[in-house]
């Protein structure tokens, strides 16, 4: 009896031509500000994409600013893109840009961290302390910066690990950049025993080095005597080199050296530990006389 008794209610409330009217219009205007919405959001990533990439084809635009000023795009439609939708429903610019503003100034003390990162990442863009493809240490980090935007750099170690440092954290920093100079030094260290001829040693270490072909002929290698060990003379060779070869230039002289020790009998020391025993004898008459008191008492029965 209920649902017979709210039939007829129902069916004029379905059958109410201002009703049909609204929902009509209210249909078409979400199904306007989806596409709105969707559109747009897929042409802020095209645009951002193809500014992106025809800037990197280009060698006259630096390839740090076309990521950047590609991020800053894609945001800026995306807002855009947010305005639009919302105009659809009705909400006039005027009061928009009122509520955004304040909602802007309570967000910005809600997440100080982020816009400084913002901030950040405009100073790192316009002072350029590192750029795309830079080898550089930043916040106990190092690797090639593979991407920098509004919000944090981009690492990729040496070992293909992708490490992500806040802009805000990275110009804080202390920023080391071994990719600003086209040169390099590199030094290494090798101990010899106190027994060798340390002329000799030195001769070897940079005969051993200028023969490399990454190694740069000036300035020649310089080979020097750094310390006194425990157990070893320690000396250093420094040699310069072209920054793409530095690691693999490091790792060869380590080996070639090394060799070159073994063919000339310049022996590597290591630490080692030598054990003394001490033996003390005992005279015979200094060692007591132990008598067994169950015999005794035995013989005496």
């Amino acid at each position: 009896m209920i649902l017979s008794a709210a039939a007829p209610e129902a069916a004029g409330f379905f059958n109410n031509p201002e009703l049909i009217d609204l929902g009509v219009v209210w249909g078409l205007r979400v199904l306007y500000a989806a596409v709105i919405l969707i559109g747009g959001l897929w042409i802020a990533g095209f645009v951002s994409g193809q500014i992106k990439k025809q800037a990197l084809k280009s060698d006259r635009f630096d390839k740090t600013l076309a990521n950047f000023f590609a991020s800053i795009v894609r945001y800026a439609l995306m807002a855009v893109v947010i305005i639009a939708v919302l105009q659809k429903f009705g909400v006039p610019v005027t009061s928009l840009v009122a509520v955004l503003g304040a909602a802007t100034l309570a967000i910005g003390l809600a997440l100080q961290g982020t816009l400084g990162n913002v901030a950040a990442g405009v100073m790192i863009v316009m002072i350029r302390p590192y750029r795309l493809g830079d080898f550089v240490e930043i916040a106990d980090a190092s690797g090639t910066v593979s991407d920098i935007n509004l919000f944090y750099t981009a690492l990729e170690t040496i070992g293909n690990e992708h490490v992500y440092v806040p802009n805000g954290q990275a110009w804080n920093d202390v920023i080391v950049n071994y990719s600003s100079n086209a040169r390099r030094r590199t030094t290494l260290n090798f101990g010899i025993s106190y027994d060798d001829d340390i002329d000799r040693a030195i001769e070897i270490m940079k005969q051993t080095a200028s023969a490399h072909e990454n190694v740069l002929a000036d300035p020649e290698p310089w080979v020097a005597v750094s310390g006194l060990g425990d157990s070893s003379v320690n000396l250093d060779l420094r040699v310069w080199v072209e920054q793409p070869n530095f690691f693999q230039t490091n790792r060869d002289l380590i080996k070639l050296v090394k060799q070159a020790f073994d063919r000339e009998g310049i022996s590597i020391p290591y630490p080692h530990q030598v054990e003394i025993q001490k033996i003390v004898e005992v005279p015979q008459d200094a060692i007591p006389l132990t008598v067994n008191d169950d015999r005794e008492e035995g013989g005496k029965a």
